[in-house]
C-alpha cells in the first residue's frame, strides 16, 4: 500500500502538469487571436481559428433589448483590416477561465473594450475551442457588449 501511494500522486501531478500545459496553449491561441486583432493582421486572426468558424454577438438593439447578432467572420476580418491607422483599439481580457474536456475547450474571458483612450464597453468573450493535429483553434465566438455594469 505504502508503495502504491506515492504512484497514484505521481499520476495526478502528472495530469494536473498537462492540464496546466493545454490551459496555456488554449490561452496562446487566443492571444494570438487578439494580437492579430490590435495589429489589424487578418492572416494572425484565421491563424487561430478553423475554417467555417462561427461569431456571435449579444446586445442591445435600437430598442434597448437583447438581441443576438451574427457576424460572417470573413466579413468581422475585412472590416478590422479596413480600421484607419488614426483609430487606437484595444480589448484588455481581464481573466481567463479555462476549462477542457479532451479535444474541446471552453474560455470565458471577461474584457474591457478602449477606443481612442476612452472607455468604450465590457463584457464577456466565450470561446469555443477544438484541439485539430495537436494546435487549438477556435470554432465558435460569442460576446457580450454592455456599457453599464463595468468595473473600470
Amino acid at each position: 500500500m505504502k508503495k502504491l501511494i506515492p504512484l497514484v500522486l505521481l499520476l495526478v501531478f502528472m495530469d494536473m502538469a498537462a492540464q496546466v500545459n493545454e490551459e496555456a496553449q488554449i490561452r496562446h491561441t487566443i492571444e494570438a487571436f487578439f494580437e492579430g486583432f490590435h495589429s489589424k493582421d487578418s492572416v494572425l486572426m484565421k491563424q487561430s481559428v478553423m475554417d467555417g468558424v462561427i461569431a456571435q454577438t449579444i446586445g442591445a438593439s435600437k430598442d434597448g433589448k437583447d438581441a443576438l447578432r451574427a457576424e460572417d467572420f470573413n466579413t468581422f476580418l475585412k472590416s478590422i483590416v479596413q480600421i484607419p491607422d488614426s483609430v487606437d483599439f484595444q480589448e484588455r481580457i481581464v481573466s481567463f477561465n479555462i476549462q477542457i474536456d479532451g479535444a474541446m475547450a471552453n474560455a470565458w474571458t471577461p474584457y474591457e473594450f478602449w477606443y481612442n483612450g476612452n472607455f468604450s464597453h465590457c463584457g464577456v468573450n466565450s470561446f469555443q475551442l477544438f484541439k485539430d493535429n495537436g494546435n487549438w483553434k477556435i470554432i465558435y465566438l460569442i460576446d457580450t457588449r454592455r456599457r453599464e455594469g463595468c468595473e473600470q
